[in-house]
């Protein structure tokens, strides 16, 4: 029993059967003596409930609390908390830290690295082990309220540079919660105005040196679009580098972008997919049920889910975009090509799965007329 979240992989990895739960309530009608855990994530406010109903029955309780402050999930009734050791504690990125109960832990301990268990193949170097003991120290003696205020220092160098740009508004958003603890700078603008949207803004400053991850959102029901900016991995200088590199992309002039050119052709139909991926190829479908000049709407048959699609067509060049979505998770599927005749081919953009590629044919149905007949009774044999 858990909350789901974009684990769920990681989670069935270890060959263990999830069963869903949607409140406290459900888990006492779930819990079985073949219950082996608890998996939860940072901020449930269902866990002490949880843990009454656990614990009679002896079944433990995992907090993910990755990205929170160490903070009392402990004390609410968690049996092990874990947290990441590159977020909030500023540590290693490729270590972590686990508290919770002893018995417990030397168990995953004598199971894992430096030992020969199952665990041997998520080794933990001893250079991360004491990176991790120092990353804890420092942060049980550390000033939370002076790092606060730095992280708002850091806010006022960016927005003084930006606000300098007439149409560009700046937001320090506040913490809330446990996890990520840590103000955001929301910076917003009008695209209409600028002719740069957050996506576009959010590559370049990640595409081009020196690179900066931020956030980004959809147009809100305003119209206007923003960019977020996380204070919590920030170090001295960091600002001033990020509010040159912002300043910059926002304060360049820029030609309203042209209309689009007329398709060449007509794509609507049905097309068979071939897929080629890095180490495996599959065949998908597309079903291309509308054109309306330059707009596409249809439907994208995969190897798990059939799912809407929609597209673009400008001359020859086209592009479908669809998401597979599994429980608690996300696959975009963004495919650019060039359009021949009854063929397209081009890659295909996954997200975090990195790209593909991919060649089309238009689907050929041979033409049958047989006749059909519909039976008066049901057969005796089949």
């Amino acid at each position: 029993m858990r909350s789901w979240s974009i684990y769920d992989h990681a989670t069935r990895n270890v060959g263990v059967k999830m069963i869903t739960v949607t409140n406290a309530e459900d888990v006492g009608k779930a819990i079985s003596l073949r219950a082996a855990m608890i998996y939860m994530m940072a901020g449930n406010p269902d866990l002490p409930k949880i843990a009454e109903l656990a614990k009679p029955m002896d079944i433990q309780i995992l907090v993910d609390a990755a990205a929170d402050d160490l903070t009392v999930h402990l004390q609410q009734g968690a049996t092990i908390v874990v947290y990441s050791g590159g977020k909030a504690l500023c540590g290693p990125q490729c270590a972590g830290l686990a508290l919770g109960r002893k018995d417990i832990l030397l168990s995953t301990w004598q199971a894992s690295s430096p030992h020969h268990g199952p665990g041997r193949d998520n080794k933990v170097g001893k250079e991360e082990m004491l990176g991790m003991l120092a990353a804890v120290e420092d942060w049980v003696t550390r000033d939370h309220v002076e790092k606060m205020n730095t992280w708002r220092g850091y806010f006022d160098t960016i927005s003084k540079r930006i606000l300098s740009i007439k149409g560009v508004t700046c937001t320090i958003t506040e913490p809330r919660g446990l996890s990520n603890h840590s103000p955001r700078l929301l910076i917003t603008w009008d695209p209409d105005t600028f002719y740069i949207d957050e996506p576009e803004v959010a590559e370049e400053l990640a595409t081009k040196s020196p690179r900066i991850a931020v956030s980004s959102r959809f147009m809100d029901q305003s119209g206007s679009t923003s960019i977020s900016v996380n204070s919590g991995q920030m170090q001295p200088g960091n600002d001033k580098v990020v509010a040159e590199r912002i300043y910059d992309i926002l304060r360049q002039k820029r030609s309203k972008p042209k209309e689009m050119t007329p398709p060449t052709t007509n794509i609507t139909g049905r097309w068979d997919v071939d897929i080629e991926f890095y180490s495996s190829k599959s065949q998908h479908t597309f079903y291309i049920e509308k054109q309306d000049g330059n707009w596409i709407e249809g439907a994208h048959k995969g190897d798990f889910s059939t799912r809407d699609m929609v597209g673009i067509l400008e001359g020859n060049q086209v592009k479908l975009s669809s998401s597979h979505r599994p429980i608690a998770d996300n696959v975009p599927n963004v495919f650019s090509g060039t359009v021949t005749g009854d063929t397209m081919s081009g890659e295909i953009f996954l997200g975090e799965y990195i790209r593909a590629k991919f060649n089309a044919k238009r689907h050929s149905q041979p033409s049958l007329r047989n006749p059909i007949r519909f039976p008066k009774g049901q057969p005796l044999v089949t």
